[in-house]
């Protein structure tokens, strides 16, 4: 399973979602499926844009979790 952490990274660089998803060119609701993991995928091109504005890598938005991991999902501390 594939985590998204967007909302901690967002918290960490004191951005709104408004403001990134103004700046990316994304609805505020795309943006909140996206944070909440609720999309199936993500294009490569909204990535990198996310990762330009917040100035981060791929690595700090997703991370993935093999299926059966015990961890709690909604308050991972890697």
């Amino acid at each position: 399973m594939i985590i998204v952490n967007l909302d901690v990274v967002l918290a960490q660089r004191k951005v709104s979602s408004k403001a990134l998803a103004s700046a990316i060119g994304i609805t505020e609701a795309n943006l909140s499926l996206l944070k909440r993991g609720k999309v199936k995928g993500v294009r490569f091109e909204t990535l990198s844009a996310i990762c330009d504005y917040l100035n981060c890598q791929p690595g700090e938005i997703l991370e993935y979790c093999p299926d059966g991991d015990d961890r709690d999902t909604n308050n991972l501390t890697t």
